[in-house]
């Protein structure tokens, strides 16, 4: 897999060309709408195909394997149809795949919505552990909403992808809630209801494991956040089922604000399976213009939980979308979210060339509405992706997690599989 910056003078056409590729697999693996409209900056995913080699006098498999950089065991995997590797004849095609180099497996998670479109599910999922569904909401008697999560589980099992409950203390149509958070760690009898709702649902849906998203908890319930972890884990590591948390990305253990002071990664990192670090929201809904996940602040939050947290259990949030503000931001005003292809759409619309920043590691645009007002928009490409991706084995993380998988960005898939491969737990 080749990156490619679109330059002004570039079509689909001619970029497919000097790679030796089809036009039609360039624009759909770029999930390009309209090829005659390639913006300057874009970034393109450029999915080479293998190579046929045609044996010459003197030539073996293992001079073949020099000659292109692999391996005798990656020629032998790719040509099943050698059976005598010392016998090869002149002019027998051997195919030599492209990117075949060693690649370490990693667990990958994505959350969706039961409202997610099914083909877009269905050409996610190969790509999966685990799929957590999101999600049941606790209430304050340990009863728990529910939801349409029996064909995603499905459809899940059915590609070997691990399906994960999430609990989360949110309140439908406002949010997560401290005060209702407060209630479920400090009330032993309303743990006692939920725990048992929650393995009555494990079992009887057929869930793999449990995922538990408790946002915005009080500093002072932070010792009661963690004995109830104990408790939960107690209850649920005996019937054999993965329990995960999905905790704010902190710079280090006593870093102050809401979103942050309970969530102990030290304690989360020794009792759980995994813990996925929302390592998201930086540039947000209400806040000021900037990078949805910029590699140097994520950087700095790995840096942290690594020396607390054993390094594999850790899954490093990934987001799969972007904003669109208008500038100058106002506080309290808002940013659009959007999917990274609607983005790009946006800068084919208005015909912005897409930049690119260093330090953040991330695209972005600037285009004026209809109005006269300036926009930014900021989202993720091939590029991004890969810079972040590339954190994996530099920490020796276990993997990474995806907010959300509800769009469908093939580039993102694309770039993950050139570089890991995906572990299946089923």
């Amino acid at each position: 897999m080749e990156i490619y910056i679109v330059k002004p003078v570039d079509s689909v056409y001619s970029i497919a060309q000097k790679y030796g590729v089809t036009p039609q697999s360039i624009i759909d693996n770029n999930a390009i709408s309209d090829d005659s409209r390639l913006m300057a900056g874009q970034a393109l995913v450029i999915v080479l195909e293998d190579i046929k080699h045609r044996v010459t006098a003197g030539q073996s498999l293992y001079s073949i394997a020099r000659m292109y950089g692999t391996t005798v065991s990656n020629l032998l995997a790719a040509n099943p149809g050698i059976t005598n590797p010392a016998q090869l004849q002149i002019g027998q095609i051997v195919t030599v795949p492209r990117g075949a180099q060693q690649k370490r497996t990693i667990d990958v998670n994505g959350y969706a919505f039961p409202s997610i479109n099914r083909d877009v599910l269905s050409k996610t999922l190969p790509n999966l552990t685990y799929l957590s569904i999101f999600s049941y909401t606790v209430k304050p008697n340990g009863t728990l909403s529910t939801i349409n999560d029996t064909p995603l589980i499905t459809a899940a099992r059915g590609e070997n992808v691990a399906p994960i409950m999430v609990i989360t203390n949110i309140i439908e149509g406002e949010g997560f809630d401290s005060d209702l958070a407060h209630v479920v760690l400090t009330d032993t009898g309303t743990q006692d209801v939920l725990l048992n709702n929650i393995v009555e649902i494990l079992n009887s849906k057929n869930y793999y494991g449990l995922d538990i998203d408790f946002e915005y908890v009080y500093p002072q319930d932070r010792e009661a956040y963690n004995a109830f972890l104990r408790k939960t884990v107690a209850k649920l590591r005996p019937l054999g089922y993965a329990i995960i948390t999905s905790i704010a990305p902190k710079l280090n253990a006593n870093q102050p604000g809401l979103l942050y002071e309970a969530h102990d990664y030290p304690v989360h990192g020794a009792l759980l399976d995994h813990v996925v670090i929302m390592t998201y929201e930086w540039g947000y809904t209400y806040g000021p213009a900037q990078a949805v996940s910029p590699i140097d602040q994520v950087e700095k939050v790995l840096q942290y939980a690594v020396s607390v947290i054993p390094s594999k259990k850790i899954l490093m949030g990934m987001p799969n979308y972007g904003y669109d503000w208008t500038l100058p931001f106002v506080e309290g005003s808002s940013a659009r979210s959007m999917s990274n292809l609607q983005a790009i759409e946006l800068a084919q619309q208005v015909g912005a060339q897409i930049q690119y920043d260093e330090k953040s590691q991330a695209p972005f645009f600037n285009y004026y509405d209809s109005e006269g007002r300036q926009h930014v928009v900021w989202f993720d490409d091939a590029r991004s992706i890969r810079a972040r991706l590339r954190l994996v084995e530099k920490y020796n993380l276990g993997g990474v997690s995806y907010w959300t998988i509800n769009f469908y960005f093939p580039q993102n898939w694309i770039v993950l599989n050139s570089m890991y491969n995906v572990n299946k737990v089923l």
